[in-house]
């Protein structure tokens, strides 16, 4: 997946303007082709070189980053956050009732890679949690998960006649996606395909 460039950047004065097309048709991309939810409090976001675009452009705004410099150090930060090649990376969101914030983040405080797979047709593959490297806070989420996939589980999550799904298998909560849809596969096998990130 090729890095982002200071190029690919709209002028921030477009960017205001067109903030709210510009949301619509991100949220739809989203929706459409990288998200997927696990049960009633766990979604992954899979992040892609327009997904991160964006969410860069959408920081620089808020922040009023305007100096070339501090542009290309966000720039930088977030090039960090694409999956490396054969990989698909994540944000790990959980939606937690801040009535029971104590009781709900102990349980997420218990969450390891082996409890999150990416099941493909006979292969489980376990997540790898990525929370301690500075780059995978850098647009303010916590939780980071990645997938190194093999060729065959590559070939797999391209091959639509295989099922292909996530579970989630931790004490007090335990869920399936169900199905991914074919819309989602295909974006995400794309990524598997494409990704070649410059370190």
């Amino acid at each position: 997946m090729q890095p982002l460039e200071l190029d690919d950047l709209l002028p921030p004065e477009e960017f205001a303007a067109r903030r709210r097309e510009l949301f619509l048709t991100h949220a739809r991309y989203v929706d459409r082709y990288r998200r997927v939810r696990i049960g009633p409090a766990v979604t992954l976001l899979f992040e892609n070189r327009q997904t991160l675009l964006y969410r860069l452009q959408e920081m620089l705004r808020v922040a009023r980053l305007r100096d070339p410099h501090q542009v290309r150090q966000e720039l930088t930060r977030v090039n960090g956050l694409l999956p490396r090649a054969g990989a698909l990376q994540a944000a790990l969101i959980l939606h937690v009732d801040e009535r029971h914030w104590d009781r709900e983040m102990a349980l997420w405080s218990q969450l390891r890679g082996e409890h999150l797979t990416f099941i493909l047709g006979p292969r489980h593959r376990p997540a790898d949690l990525l929370t301690a490297r500075p780059e995978d806070r850098a647009l303010g989420t916590a939780h980071w998960v990645q997938f190194a996939l093999s060729m065959e589980e590559r070939a797999i999550l391209a091959d639509l006649r295989y099922p292909a799904g996530f579970r989630l298998h931790l004490p007090g909560y335990e869920y399936d996606s169900g199905p991914l849809s074919e819309e989602v596969r295909l974006s995400l096998s794309g990524d598997t395909v494409t990704a070649n990130r410059v370190a």
